[in-house]
C-alpha cells in the first residue's frame, strides 16, 4: 500500500510522507482549510476563478467566524495580478491568514502561470498557501517545490484517470508543523491519554480510516502510468490537440471560444450562438461525442465578470486523435 504514495510523490516532486490519499479533492481541501483555526478579522486572499466548493467554504467561514475574503484581481491576460497581490498582502493591519488559488478553473482552459510567483510571496511573508490543482495533475507537470505551495489538492478521476472516489493532498513538512487537519480519527492520530492525542508524523494524519483500498491502489496505478508515459510528453500532446481544437472552433460561425490566458490547457470551453448548451450536449452524445457543461455557480465571480451563464466544455487528453477533432468539428457544423 506504499506504492500510491511513492508514485504521487515522484509525480509532484515531494517526499512520500507529504502525501495523503483521500476520497476527493474537496475532502483534501477542507481538511486543510478547516484546520487553520480562522478567527474574526482574518483575511483570506483568493482568485476570481476560485472553484465554487472552495468559495462556499469561505462564505461559511464569513458567517461562522467573521473572516474577510478579498479577491486578487487578474491582469490583462487573465492571470493572477502579482502587483495587486503584493498590495493586498501589505494593505491590512495584519498579514493574511491564507492565500488560496485554483490553478486551473473548472470552466476554462486558462492556467494561472503566476501561481509560483504567488507562492514566493506567501513563503516570504509566512502566509499559508493552498493551491487547488484538481484540473492540473495528470495533464501538465506539477512541481510543488517550484510552486512553493504549502498545500496542494487534487482529485484522482480527472486528468490523472484514477477511480472516482479518490483524492490526494500534498502537505509540506513545514506546514504540518504549524497546523492540524480539520478532523482526525484513529488512522491519523493516537489517543495517548485522557486529555491528549498525538498526530502521526506523516501527511496520513489528513486521512480517515474508511477508504476503498481498491480505489487507493487504482490511484497509485494511475500515477505510475503517467510516470511511465512521461508527464512532459503528455503535456506536449495535450497542448497540440487542444490548440488544434481551439483553432478549428474559432473558424466556425456562431461559435465563441471562451478560454483566455497566456497559457491554455486541455480544457476547451466554448459557447454557440442560438444554441442551448444542454441541447448541444445531448445531440453530441447521440453521436458518441462527450462534452460537459460548466454552469455559472462553478466559478461565479469569473462568469459574472465575463457575462457568462454556461459554457460547453470539451476536455481533451493525450489519447485523443486529430481524426477525433475533425469529427467533432464536422458534427458541430451539422447541428
Amino acid at each position: 500500500m506504499e506504492k500510491p504514495y511513492t508514485a504521487l510523490a515522484q509525480l509532484l516532486n515531494c517526499h512520500p510522507d507529504e502525501i495523503a490519499i483521500t476520497t476527493s479533492s474537496t475532502a483534501s481541501w477542507f481538511q486543510v482549510f478547516g484546520g487553520l483555526n480562522l478567527k474574526a478579522g482574518d483575511r483570506i486572499l483568493t482568485s476570481v476563478s476560485e472553484y465554487g466548493s472552495n468559495f462556499l467554504a469561505y462564505l461559511q467561514a464569513i458567517k461562522r467566524q467573521q473572516v474577510q475574503v478579498e479577491i486578487i484581481p487578474e491582469d490583462a491576460e487573465g492571470d493572477v495580478d502579482i502587483a495587486a497581490l503584493e498590495k493586498l498582502v501589505a494593505a491590512g493591519a495584519s498579514k493574511p491568514a491564507l492565500i488560496a488559488l485554483t490553478h486551473i478553473p473548472t470552466s476554462s482552459g486558462r492556467v494561472y502561470t503566476h501561481a509560483a510567483a504567488a507562492g514566493a510571496i506567501a513563503q516570504r511573508e509566512g502566509i499559508p498557501y493552498l493551491l487547488d490543482a484538481t484540473q492540473s495533475i495528470g495533464q501538465m507537470p506539477i512541481d510543488v517545490q517550484q510552486l512553493q505551495c504549502d498545500y496542494l489538492t487534487s482529485t484522482g478521476r480527472k486528468f490523472l484517470r484514477a477511480p472516482r472516489g479518490t483524492g490526494l493532498l500534498y502537505a509540506s513538512r513545514a506546514a504540518m508543523a504549524k497546523a492540524e487537519p480539520a478532523m482526525v480519527d484513529v488512522h491519523g492520530a493516537v489517543w495517548s491519554g485522557r486529555h491528549d492525542y498525538k498526530l502521526v508524523r506523516s501527511a496520513q494524519r489528513y486521512e480517515l480510516y474508511e477508504m476503498s483500498y481498491a480505489a487507493k491502489m487504482g490511484l497509485g496505478v494511475a500515477a505510475e502510468y503517467v510516470l511511465e508515459i512521461g508527464i512532459e510528453a503528455i503535456w506536449e500532446r495535450v497542448q497540440h490537440i487542444s490548440g488544434m481544437l481551439r483553432q478549428q472552433l474559432q473558424e466556425l460561425q456562431g461559435v465563441t471560444v471562451q478560454d483566455r490566458g497566456r497559457l491554455l490547457c486541455g480544457i476547451v470551453s466554448f459557447t454557440m450562438e442560438g444554441k442551448r448548451p444542454e441541447d448541444v450536449k445531448q445531440e453530441l452524445r447521440e453521436k458518441n461525442i462527450n462534452v460537459s457543461i460548466s454552469p455559472a455557480n462553478s466559478t461565479l465571480l469569473d462568469f459574472s465578470q465575463r457575462g457568462l451563464t454556461k459554457v460547453l466544455r470539451a476536455s481533451v487528453h493525450y489519447y485523443n486523435t486529430e481524426e477525433e477533432v475533425h469529427r467533432f468539428i464536422k458534427t458541430l457544423k451539422s447541428l
